[in-house]
């Protein structure tokens, strides 16, 4: 009953109560956020982004995968992760595939000009024509394509899918390609103003003319 006592009494309660305050403060600077099961506010609301995360990719990963018929059951990982490697697969194929006959397209126009409208206007020796400053070097673009494309239809016949390797082809073939287009860009202004002289030209316009008609 003695003031001195009560004194003593109540510091020891106030240490208690500071030693538990900084126990409490310790394990929130130590625990991890997430594996705290009776926080609310921004817990749940972590926990929630995390679910919502993980629901959001296994959408993704449905949505990428090809549509086989409507089914109400759950796809197991394995089936989804086998289904997004053969809808890439086919994917890598048909962009080959258009790779290829895009080249095929492009060599066939390119044998269409040099042989119905470039030889023939060799052949005419028009004194005001340069021929060889209007199409640059096409004919060595058109030797430089013919080789892509022998290259990739190398690579892709016979060839399962998976073991189609066309980068090695753009990288065996990369300095002859950067070396014939770098001339043709260089030069492809002056040809383009050469043309337009050309065309104000009646008698060379009439030329020209004739090259286009045989092409039709």
């Amino acid at each position: 009953d003695c003031p001195g006592k009560e004194g003593v009494g109540g510091k020891k309660r106030n240490l208690a109560l500071l030693r538990s305050r900084l126990y409490t403060g310790e394990r929130r600077r130590t625990e991890p956020v997430v594996e705290s099961t009776t926080a609310a506010g921004d817990h749940g609301t972590l926990r929630r982004s995390q679910s919502d995360r993980t629901e959001y990719s296994q959408k993704l990963q449905e949505k990428m995968a090809p549509q086989v018929g409507s089914s109400t059951s759950a796809t197991a990982p394995q089936d989804n992760e086998e289904q997004v490697s053969r809808w890439m697969m086919a994917r890598r194929v048909k962009i080959i595939a258009e790779l290829m006959q895009t080249e095929k397209d492009y060599i066939s126009d390119l044998d269409l000009c040099i042989k119905e409208v470039i030889h023939p206007l060799r052949n005419k020796q028009i004194a005001r024509f340069d021929v060889d400053g209007l199409f640059s070097n096409i004919e060595l673009v058109h030797q430089v394509s013919a080789k892509l494309l022998s290259l990739l239809e190398e690579a892709t016949t016979d060839v399962e899918p998976p073991m189609q390797i066309i980068g090695e082809v753009f990288l065996q073939i990369k300095g002859p390609l950067e070396d014939t287009y770098k001339i043709y860009c260089y030069r492809h202004d002056d040809a383009h103003t050469m043309l337009e002289s050309y065309e104000k030209d009646e008698e060379l316009k009439q030329h020209l003319r004739d090259c286009v008609q045989s092409l039709k």
